[in-house]
């Protein structure tokens, strides 16, 4: 998968989902797959980030049945998302994709 191809795909990804809410009072574990594997990810290049917090009120959880280019997509994840960084939390959007078997493909994270 190509990063290029997948920011001319996304646009594809909202075709036929369904989309669900997400209440704070709603254990899932796809939010928590997204979440853990992004703090790995953001871990990777900066050392100093302690933790992700996801609005889990805000944070959209859509079900699709889509691809890029030959990788399913299952779900997706939209919302906010804040960084702690010791004293300091940073607010940064947040998407994530899922694809077969809950598996993690994409966790990203705008700059500022």
């Amino acid at each position: 998968m190509r990063v290029g191809k997948i920011a001319i795909s996304l646009a594809t990804l909202f075709i036929g989902i369904s989309v669900e809410n997400v209440s704070a009072q709603v254990a899932n574990p796809e939010l928590e797959a997204c979440r853990s594997t992004g703090l790995i990810a953001l871990r990777e290049r900066n050392p100093g980030i302690k933790d992700v917090t996801l609005d889990v009120d805000g944070m959209t959880v859509a079900k699709a049945n889509t691809k890029v280019e030959d990788t399913p997509i299952k779900t997706i994840v939209i919302g906010d998302a804040y960084l702690e960084k010791g004293k300091q939390d940073t607010r940064r959007t947040f998407l994530c994709l899922i694809g077969e078997k809950g598996k993690v493909l994409l966790t990203f994270f705008t700059d500022k």
